[in-house]
């Protein structure tokens, strides 16, 4: 992976703080926040796994963000042209740069079947807009899902329009186009959650919700709940794929990545938290199960919106909400390709954002597929792990278990051993005291924590 980076690209900047962490939160919030927090916290017994969720992300999280971030600004450029300048002054093996590689590959990955889950959302906002889920019984809700799932051509149409949306604000380049885009959509996010919290007040649930999520029973919590929580902890704030590095490399100068990083992991983790108080109570008022898995938002969710006083409305701005969520997401996982191609082939943004949108649209077709006319076809069914194993849920495998902590292992051991000292203290800008401990955290423990996340979902 030569780099003859052309010149002429013009890069744009984040006009403020606000417009970086608007970025990196919108990125960060997605449907790892609102379709993953609330049903593994109910799968790992509530409060105990939250509070080893918060300790993660405060003691990797952070510090690998920081990391991604400082890479990003340092090299000023896409993040393999980044990496490579850093190693290029920092007298480093340029091997490193196959660091953001894996990150940008992840990145596509992600968004091809990403978006596929996107298009569920835009389908279930028409499902509950339109009453469809009024008075259903669990069999009935069960059908609904099934029957998307069957029919390819209804999610390739709306995997279609995810893309095409994503598409239109990458190609408007980072002032006009992922600012602009964030600066309304992450505002209506938190709007629609907290509505939809408010509602949550009002079920007569609201308490045994804040206790479920907030009083810790460590009887419940399992050395595979611990894992579960740090490695979400490092998927939900966008680590891992090179997007922090990408949005990094907009940043100026004046601006404090510890401060931003610290404020953009504090709004994720808010919005998790929000996510729970808004479906919790709907869950224990309706008489549901905590843990229903992955399906609990498109099945057992549903189910309670069916059932309960203005259902249709709370239901529509529910799923409004998802793909809000999903939509910042989506935007963030596209940039770091677009970035690259216009600086590798010195294509214009319209064209790079074409050329790597269209691209992951045609990959998404095999995830569809995967889910109805391909379902009994298991690539890797030869190898015991993955028998059984779809398209689709080995995309979700190799990214979630593989390229993220793989790029989240390279990023701490790149930035706290590879990287003089110098040169982080220059970007980071730091008191002594507070640049020791980030560093020693990101040298020994963050490494340390990453890999053996790594090593338990492979083994």
């Amino acid at each position: 992976m030569n780099e003859s980076p052309s010149t002429s690209v013009k890069r744009g900047m984040w006009s403020s703080r606000l417009a970086f962490i608007l970025a990196a939160t919108g990125s960060a919030v997605g449907l790892g926040n609102i379709w993953k927090f609330p049903y593994i916290t109910g799968e790992n017994g509530g409060g105990a796994f939250v509070l080893v969720y918060l300790l993660c992300i405060a003691a990797v999280g952070v510090p690998i963000m920081m990391a991604e971030v400082l890479i990003g600004r340092r090299g000023g450029h896409s993040p393999v042209r980044s990496i490579q300048l850093i190693t290029e002054r920092d007298g480093a093996n340029p091997a490193w740069r196959w660091l953001a590689a894996v990150g940008v590959l992840a990145a596509f990955l992600i968004l091809s079947f990403y978006s596929v889950i996107g298009g569920w959302a835009m389908s279930y906002v028409g499902t509950a807009a339109t009453g469809q889920l009024a008075g259903q019984t669990a069999d009935e809700i069960g059908a609904i899902f099934t029957g998307l799932l069957g029919s390819p051509a209804t999610l390739l149409l709306w995997h279609t329009v995810f893309m095409a949306l994503v598409m239109l604000v990458v190609a408007k380049g980072v002032r006009f186009g992922l600012e602009r885009a964030v600066s309304i959509l992450m505002p209506a996010l938190f709007v629609l959650l907290l509505l939809v919290v408010g509602y949550a007040m009002t079920t007569g649930f609201f308490g045994q919700a804040v206790a479920f999520l907030f009083q810790p029973d460590f009887s419940k919590l399992t050395t595979s709940g611990v894992l579960v929580a740090l490695g979400h902890a490092f998927f939900t704030l966008s680590l891992g794929m090179a997007v922090m590095m990408a949005y990094g490399s907009y940043l100026p100068k004046n601006i404090s990545i510890a401060k931003t990083s610290l404020t953009v992991s504090v709004m994720d983790t808010g919005v998790a938290l929000l996510a729970g108080l808004a479906i919790f109570p709907i869950v224990f008022a309706n008489g549901l199960e905590p843990g229903a898995g992955p399906g609990l938002i498109f099945q057992t969710l549903p189910l309670a919106f069916g059932q309960m006083p203005l259902g249709s409305l709370f239901g529509t701005l529910f799923f409004v909400l998802l793909v809000f969520a999903a939509w910042t997401s989506g935007i963030s996982l596209l940039e770091p390709l677009v970035e690259w191609l216009e600086e590798r082939k010195g294509m214009n943004r319209l064209m790079s954002t074409l050329t790597a949108g269209i691209a992951c649209w045609a990959v998404g077709i095999a995830s569809i597929l995967s889910l109805n006319l391909w379902s009994d076809f298991a690539p890797l069914g030869m190898f015991g792990m993955f028998e059984g194993k779809t398209i689709f849920d080995l995309l979700d495998f190799f990214t979630a278990n593989i390229l993220l902590p793989l790029g989240g292992l390279m990023v701490a051991v790149f930035a706290g051993w590879v990287m003089t000292r110098e040169t982080l203290e220059q970007e980071l800008s730091m008191s002594p005291a507070a640049f020791s401990l980030w560093y020693r955290t990101l040298r020994y423990f963050a490494p340390v924590a990453v890999a053996v996340v790594f090593v338990y979902n492979l083994v």
